[in-house]
């Protein structure tokens, strides 16, 4: 994570296997410089942030510019992924797009009052898809400005 500064840093959270590769695809065909690392959930999530369990493996990790956050996952869901990072200092202030294939408007709701900045329903078509990860790559990594702490 956290590469220069024409490097969007991205990590995804996403339980899916066939969702991460296809994700991992579509950012493949976007021309934005970027870095992608994948969580199986929201421990995982967690984890890979802060620098502990299996990433603990020397020196914090960078933070990165974004993170696109499944709803619906095991061990720990997305929502609750969600409340951990806003209430860490130390990450509060990265920005988190809910990534899901709900379109619950309690989801929506719930993301937003939990502190999503954005809530993107994933694509089904795949060129929808590489058109939304580059749509996200370009407004987070080259013209949104964000905190000098990330």
């Amino acid at each position: 994570m956290g590469q220069s500064a024409s490097t969007v840093s991205i990590v995804v959270a996403d339980d899916d296997v066939d969702d991460r590769l296809l994700i991992e695809d579509a950012f493949d065909e976007v021309s934005i410089e970027h870095e992608l690392n994948f969580a199986e959930d929201g421990e995982e999530l967690l984890e890979l942030l802060r620098g502990e369990g299996r990433y603990a493996d020397g020196g914090g990790r960078a933070r990165p510019d974004l993170i696109l956050l499944d709803i619906n996952m095991p061990r720990m869901d997305g929502l609750s992924a969600l409340k951990e990072i806003r209430a860490d200092p130390k990450l509060h202030n990265i920005p988190i797009v809910i990534f899901s294939t709900s379109v619950s408007n309690a989801d929506v709701s719930s993301a937003y009052s939990a502190g999503a900045n954005s809530y993107i329903s994933k694509p089904w078509v795949f060129e929808d898809l590489v058109k939304t990860t580059k749509a996200l790559a370009g407004y987070w990594g080259e013209i949104v400005r964000q905190s000098p702490e990330n």
